[in-house]
């Protein structure tokens, strides 16, 4: 294992530790010194599998508590995309999504008195619930990895918080498995959307209740939302017994056994509390069915409220919800320089994304390329060279000719003022494409990319609304075939076209086409968070769209399914020439083309 056993002495409710004070101002055995904001580092690995990454201060004060809270990462992702970096072109997104190290240093800004260690942890195969099946031994592992890591701590007294998201909450179980009664050292139990491995069988609701009558000073969360109609890609995700909001479901259900649990509603979140709040249950109603499994860790800063729920430091960080809290202490990519002594993050990079399709250089294909020629050209390319390869090939001609004939579509309503209006504008009859009338592939694109190109051809993206409408009046409805492997992949892309050309076998080129992308549109909640693409749409053939409206991706994310339906910007409102885009600034008029109230900024 990772060192000797640790001798505990749990009646004090803490890890004695001594003998460190005259070492505390040195980095500790083992540990790096960070560039950024103060820290050192270690990395660790047993020899079972599990991966330790250790944050602590640099300077470790001996006269004060030490913290150490154990994160177990999510199913997937790894230790370094788990902690987060500032986000830059090419950059996997989930480097982007939890940003465990910068809600941790947020915590020290809002905790001075006490040394808060982080301790990330990743399972071999970046699965716990995998991890634990392959290892009979598997609470006795944790154990002693826990164990194991807090031995030598500095501080005056050490205690430790488990916690974790996803699949990583399995490792918390498996902990809790390894005991008759959970550790009086343990003084913080927190799920954030992870708590499905939850079973009364396993005596974990008498555990974790015993543990908690134990000292007035243990606190217990759990983070989840009502995932039992979420879908991905047309599919139910949970089926009838899974998901975190059945398991919060049992869970309370223990719980109210032993106690009352009071209720108390705000906004979209239902709260269960008990023992004075150190028992509490939040939970996300989740009306509009979105898969918030992440977005309650980061974008609402769940990790920061399930740490501080009732303590001083509670609300001093910010709230539970958006915006992020902890913005400034995202750590800088490997590559960059180390952050100003108060950091804020660096602007985001699109130098090698083309913006002006009047500059971009470079050679196309000859003309007439077949599109499976050109796709298969650009395969091994990094995203912003295809991207760019992918414009010059469309702006030099290599698209085909049935693109160029755009379709009408109708629209009319009555304003607010009961007035009666009519609009038309003119809609590509697909989604973007390279190639020929007799070879063509749709090439999902970024908005860095899609904009610059409507722009120079005097269009304009799609809305929620026109996406509707637009499936409404297409000649050709196609069934949605979601995939699932490789999905940002070239050969993703072009397998996918290859299916919808197969179901679209007999229509005549040139229908107004709909069913087959996601569109890329425009949105006012492209305001409320900088560089995200917005995406809506692929309805099913009952008219419902798989993909509601959202925001989640950062902006240079693209697969498969994306798609660039083109506009034109001139179109007929009353019978009058209008700029779309004016249409959409307009509160009387703009009911016509947008369902979200007036669009001021209808670009990206």
């Amino acid at each position: 294992m990772l060192a000797t056993r640790l001798i505990l002495t749990a009646a004090a409710g803490v890890v004695a530790v001594g003998g460190m004070a005259a070492a505390a101002a040195d980095l500790m055995p083992g540990f790096k010194r960070s560039p950024f904001w103060g820290e050192q580092l270690k990395d660790l690995q047993t020899a079972e599998g599990i991966k330790v990454h250790i944050n602590a201060p640099e300077k470790m004060r001996p006269d004060v508590p030490t913290r150490v809270v154990f994160y177990s990462t999510p199913n997937g992702n790894s230790i370094a995309q788990t902690l987060g970096v500032q986000m830059k072109q090419d950059l996997d997104w989930h480097y982007d999504i939890q940003h465990i190290a910068a809600q941790t240093r947020r915590l020290r800004e809002v905790s001075p008195d006490v040394n808060i260690v982080l301790v990330c942890i990743e399972a071999e195969g970046k699965s716990w619930p995998g991890w634990r099946a392959k290892h009979e031994d598997n609470a006795a592992l944790i154990r002693a990895m826990v164990e194991d890591t807090i031995k030598g701590m500095p501080g005056k007294s050490v205690s430790v918080t488990l916690t974790g998201h996803s699949g990583g909450g399995s490792m918390i179980f498996g902990f809790i498995n390894a005991f008759e009664q959970i550790p009086a050292w343990v003084d913080r139990i927190a799920w954030l959307d992870a708590n499905y491995a939850y079973s009364d069988e396993s005596k974990h609701g008498d555990k974790l209740i015993a543990w908690l009558k134990g000292d007035s000073r243990r606190n217990l969360t759990v983070v989840a939302y009502d995932d039992r109609n979420i879908t991905f890609d047309g599919k139910l995700v949970n089926g009838p017994a899974a998901g975190t909001y059945r398991a919060t479901e049992r869970m309370r259900a223990r719980f109210e056994k032993d106690m009352k649990l009071e209720h108390a509603a705000k906004g979209d979140l239902d709260y269960y509390t008990a023992m004075d709040g150190r028992i509490t249950f939040i939970v996300h109603r989740n009306p509009a069915n979105k898969i918030l499994h992440t977005v309650l860790v980061g974008e609402m800063n769940g990790f920061l409220e399930a740490m501080t729920l009732n303590t001083p430091e509670h609300g001093k960080w910010g709230d539970f919800g958006t915006p992020r809290a902890y913005t400034k202490w995202i750590q800088p990519a490997a590559d960059a320089a180390p952050p100003a002594q108060n950091p804020s993050p660096a602007p985001y990079d699109k130098s090698q994304v083309p913006v002006d399709v009047s500059k971009l250089g470079g050679h196309a294909s000859p003309a007439g390329t077949a599109g499976t020629v050109i796709m298969k050209s650009v395969a091994a390319m990094s995203r912003s060279e295809r991207e760019s390869q992918l414009l010059r090939e469309i702006v030099g001609g290599n698209a085909p000719a049935f693109m160029g004939k755009f379709v009408t579509v109708r629209v009319s309503g009555v304003d607010a003022k009961g007035k009666a209006h009519t609009a038309s504008y003119e809609v590509s009859p697909d989604y973007v494409c390279v190639g020929t009338d007799k070879d063509f592939v749709r090439v999902p694109l970024t908005p860095m990319v899609a904009q610059p190109l409507a722009d120079s051809l005097k269009c304009s993206l799609t809305t929620r609304k026109m996406c509707d409408d637009i499936y409404k009046q297409a000649e050709v409805k196609l069934e949605p075939r979601p995939m699932t492997n490789d999905r940002e992949s070239v050969e993703t892309f072009v397998r996918q076209n290859a299916i919808i050309e197969e179901q679209r076998k007999g229509k005549p080129l040139g229908a107004l086409v709909a069913g087959v992308k996601k569109d890329v549109v425009i949105t006012n909640l492209l305001q409320e968070r900088e560089h995200r693409v917005a995406i809506y749409g692929w309805h099913q053939l009952d008219g419902k769209p798989i993909q509601p409206l959202t925001t989640v991706h950062v902006d240079w994310y693209v697969d498969y399914s994306h798609g660039i339906r083109l506009v034109k910007r001139q179109m007929i409102v009353d019978g009058e020439q209008r700029d779309l885009w004016d249409v959409l600034k307009d509160p009387d008029l703009c009911f016509l083309v947008s369902d979200e109230g007036p669009i001021a900024v209808a670009h990206y």
